[in-house]
């Protein structure tokens, strides 16, 4: 289950990355066909270029940090469950069995 929860995180974060990617690919094909239709002056359009590697710079860090703290979020719940008594351990295997045997409904 850990496992699959931190592949879930690990995906979210590079669909991420992809789309930041496309996103800056595609800004860029724009402001290259601004300048070549003289609505934007060279100098311009390189700004724009920079801009908008910053932007995905900043995006990456930003979902890097993300992912940082879900794994230290993860490890504290590590930590809580190597606390619990064997009551409460059971308690939480009957209710992941009860959760996992439930019926998903699609959102």
């Amino acid at each position: 289950m850990d496992k699959m929860f931190g592949d879930g995180i690990k995906k979210f974060v590079l669909m991420g990355i992809g789309a930041a990617a496309m996103t800056v690919e595609k800004s860029q094909q724009m402001v290259d066909e601004l300048v070549k239709k003289g609505e934007l002056t060279v100098e311009q359009g390189k700004e724009l270029n920079q801009e908008l590697k910053r932007n995905v710079r900043k995006t990456i860090d930003e979902a890097a940090e993300k992912k940082e703290a879900e794994e230290k979020k993860e490890a504290t719940l590590e930590e809580k469950i190597a606390m619990m008594s064997a009551e409460e351990l059971e308690n939480l295997k009957a209710f992941i069995e009860k959760t996992e045997a439930s019926p998903k409904t699609e959102e």
